[in-house]
């Protein structure tokens, strides 16, 4: 079932806090950005979702600006360390949080920063988590994950990257309805045969499986996300990462056009530093997601 038409752009920013404890994220215009660009960050549903995933995991290092990289990873620490406190190991977001901040070698001195920011220490306020929902070309359903200190300038650039390329703000629940909160695991394909892992997924209680390439993509329910990651582990998996996502219950179908203004105003928006993740109920053939990305 597609989703409804666009609907007008409402006169104040519409926006939802409260995110789960455990879930969970300005450049140049993004018209000067190439649809090879865009389509490597797009969130897709189930393989697409996870084909384009690890498309963007595998180039996260060379097309990420570093500085922007480092502001959403100190963001991500501290959010963390609010909701659930300064200890990792009682911690699973911030455990999480942690090591993607190692993976981008983000200096321990700005990790400290980030800790000591959730506990009061500088003079930045608190963060807030919201969700914003919109619409795309042809219809295309929106869910914008933010973590902000000023939800003013954050909702007037979140409008501003929507108009831009023919999207706008949409009132809450208009669109969230449309997706579902689902744990995801990434797991390398090592020692274990990938048939090995889906198998091992499967009896620890994953809701879904699906391998691309040279890793292994498991769904859970939400609640189960760390049990499930803690079994793989012990088991011997190498989990490259493990997060709650939002994957959408249906998609809408794109033309051509529609696909690449899409694509591009997903780009625009996770140029954003308030914006954590975009996630999209639009359907891309294979054949017109091969052609984008050449």
């Amino acid at each position: 079932m597609g989703a409804p038409p666009p609907a007008p752009a409402p006169q104040l920013p519409l926006e939802r806090g409260g995110a789960d404890p455990n879930g969970v994220g300005t450049g140049s215009s993004i018209l000067r950005e190439s649809s090879k660009d865009a389509v490597k960050r797009v969130e897709l549903g189930m393989s697409g979702h996870s084909k384009w995933a690890q498309i963007k995991r595998q180039k996260a290092a060379n097309d990420a600006k570093r500085g922007q990289a480092y502001t959403k990873a100190g963001r991500e620490i501290t959010v963390a360390v609010q909701l659930g406190g300064p200890d990792p190991a009682g911690n699973f977001r911030l455990e999480q949080a942690l090591a993607r901040a190692r993976g981008i070698n983000m200096p321990k001195d700005t990790i400290e920063r980030a800790i000591q920011r959730a506990l009061g220490g500088g003079d930045s306020g608190p963060l807030e988590e919201l969700t914003y929902e919109g619409y795309g070309p042809g219809g295309v359903g929106l869910l914008i994950e933010v973590v902000a200190d000023n939800r003013n300038r954050t909702a007037a650039e979140i409008r501003s990257a929507l108009q831009r390329l023919g999207g706008t703000l949409a009132a809450s629940g208009s669109v969230a309805w449309q997706f579902e909160s689902r744990g995801e695991l990434v797991v390398d394909v090592g020692s274990k045969a990938a048939d090995a892992i889906e198998l091992l997924a499967i009896d620890l209680g994953a809701s879904d499986v699906d391998q691309t390439g040279d890793t292994v993509t498991v769904y859970t329910p939400p609640a189960e996300l760390d049990r499930i990651r803690r079994g793989l582990v012990a088991a011997g998996c190498d989990v490259s990462s493990a997060e709650l996502t939002m994957v959408p219950r249906s998609t809408t179908p794109a033309a051509a056009g529609d696909a690449e203004r899409v694509l591009r105003m997903i780009e625009r928006l996770e140029e954003l530093d308030d914006v954590r993740r975009v996630h999209t109920t639009v359907e891309i053939s294979d054949e017109l997601l091969a052609k984008l990305a050449s």
